[in-house]
């Protein structure tokens, strides 16, 4: 059964007050008997019916296989056997994490026939937590960004359908913040989960680097690639990483440090942590007063739980989306390199636009942009060395309009402007391997949605988790809904 055959939801109100609960809630109503995880699944499975046509978030709904695991998991709890701690939970994936027996497309006609042989390491940690996948989301083609024609349907803002739902993760972000799951999985080489958790209103984390595995994910840039997960809340956040991170030897690059319990840390707690906000991302030239003021309000909220909070300056992350950019399209373009020769007319024109100009690349500026790469990442460590945590926004303005980014570029400015300055806001974590946090820190006047984010040592997600779980604790910018209407 095809969920997309469905009928509309009925008892609207109270399905969807159950639709936006947050994972650890419906997990322990399911543990409880209070919630059958078949009716669950039902439930997003209408909603996905009633409101994908206009969000596009999905690429492949898998209704049969999704109600086949929640009556088995409706078996376990009635037999009283051991349950995981996502027991009959739905959540979804990116379509770049392979699900055995259903296509990897990547977004992309290349590949849309593309069957998995088995799943993706952190999937099938997630399944094995108890967790049942509705489906995979949409992204742009190839995780690259700059998508102009959508091979599976234009993803949409659920904030305003004309807006862009963020970077390559859109799926993810857009099935999150309107509930068409409970939880989602993205991928993050220069900002893809925190782009559209943003753009949202969502909270997306991106691990250090090393932290959980990339086997059974289509690849970018081996250096920066880290799966991370969307959801509605930081603990959220918290319960899938400690469910997906940790040695993987299907991954070598996988770091074998121990993972800590980190939804225990989560109580609000920041005193004596010492904080940074980064002067050249909140207080620049290119940051939408909007985007600023969110970032001032969190700070000043942990200076007065007793953090230690000053103002500090990282003169080189202006240039970290421009040096990204060198380093992941040129990565990109070795990777495609075949298909671009064989299948160039099947890639979209902005996907082909930017792997071939990656594959022009002169070794020369190759060279420079690692050496530039070594330097950002010397400045973000020398900074976390000091600080804890570092504050920035996460974008430097709210979701553009979609018909601006996808309009042809005019002038050297305008490239500059669209593809580097709203990079430099993310790929400074991204370039020194760190983790991040993305947490939902307002709206703006037109009604889109502000994000703050925290930036931390390596290995240390306790720390920028517990920070966005006391900011969390003391709004309620994640309990906003969007407004939504289905496609009949």
């Amino acid at each position: 059964m095809d969920a997309r055959s469905r009928g509309p939801p009925v008892s609207a109100s109270i399905a969807d007050d159950l639709a936006f609960q947050s994972a650890a809630q419906l997990a322990a109503l399911v543990r409880d008997k209070h919630l059958s995880p078949v009716e669950l699944v039902r439930l997003y499975l209408d909603r996905i019916d009633y409101l994908d046509g206009r969000l596009r978030a999905y690429i492949t709904v898998c209704g049969d296989r999704a109600l086949e695991a929640a009556r088995r998991a409706e078996t376990a709890v009635m037999r009283g056997e051991p349950l995981g701690p996502l027991h009959g939970v739905p959540f979804a994936v990116k379509d770049q994490f392979d699900v055995r027996g259903l296509p990897t497309t990547m977004g992309s006609r290349i590949l849309e026939h593309a069957e998995a042989m088995d799943d993706a390491t952190v999937v099938a940690r997630l399944t094995a937590a108890g967790g049942i996948l509705l489906g995979k989301l949409n992204l742009t083609e190839f995780a690259l960004g700059g998508t102009v024609q959508f091979p599976f349907g234009q993803p949409r803002n659920p904030w305003n359908l004309d807006h862009d739902p963020g970077g390559s993760s859109a799926g993810s972000g857009i099935a999150v913040a309107a509930a068409l799951c409970a939880v989602a999985l993205g991928e993050d080489t220069g900002g893809s989960v925190r782009s559209p958790a943003a753009f949202c209103g969502t909270v997306g984390l991106r691990p250090t680097w090393g932290r959980i595995s990339r086997a059974g994910c289509f690849p970018l840039s081996w250096s920066m690639d880290a799966a991370g997960p969307l959801s509605r809340t930081v603990e959220d956040s918290a319960l899938l990483l400690g469910l997906m991170a940790g040695r993987d030897p299907r991954d070598r690059l996988t770091s074998q440090r121990a993972v800590p319990d980190y939804r225990a840390g989560l109580d609000g707690e920041v005193r004596g942590l010492t904080v940074g906000v980064i002067r050249e991302l909140t207080s620049g030239e290119d940051t939408d007063p909007e985007m600023r003021q969110p970032v001032l309000e969190a700070a000043q909220l942990l200076d007065k739980r007793g953090a230690h909070v000053e103002e500090i300056s990282l003169p080189l992350l202006p240039h970290a989306g421009a040096v990204f950019m060198a380093l992941a399209d040129s990565d990109g373009a070795g990777l495609h390199l075949g298909w671009l020769r064989r299948r160039p007319g099947d890639y979209d024109q902005g996907t082909r636009r930017r792997l071939l100009t990656g594959a022009l690349l002169p070794a020369a500026a190759r060279h420079q942009a690692e050496l530039a790469r070594a330097l950002i990442r010397a400045q973000v460590l020398a900074a976390l060395e000091r600080h804890q945590v570092l504050l920035c926004p996460t974008s430097p303005r709210p979701a553009p309009p979609i018909a601006q980014t996808a309009a042809p570029i005019t002038s050297k400015a305008e490239v500059a402007a669209r593809f580097f300055t709203r990079r430099s806001y993310t790929t400074p974590a991204s370039l020194a391997g760190v983790p991040a946090l993305a947490v939902p820190g307002g709206f703006s006047a037109s009604g889109l949605p502000l994000s703050v984010q925290v930036i931390g040592r390596p290995f240390d997600e306790a720390t920028i988790l517990q920070v966005g779980h006391a900011w969390e604790r003391a709004t309620d910018w994640h309990r906003r809904r969007p407004e939504l209407r289905g496609a009949r």
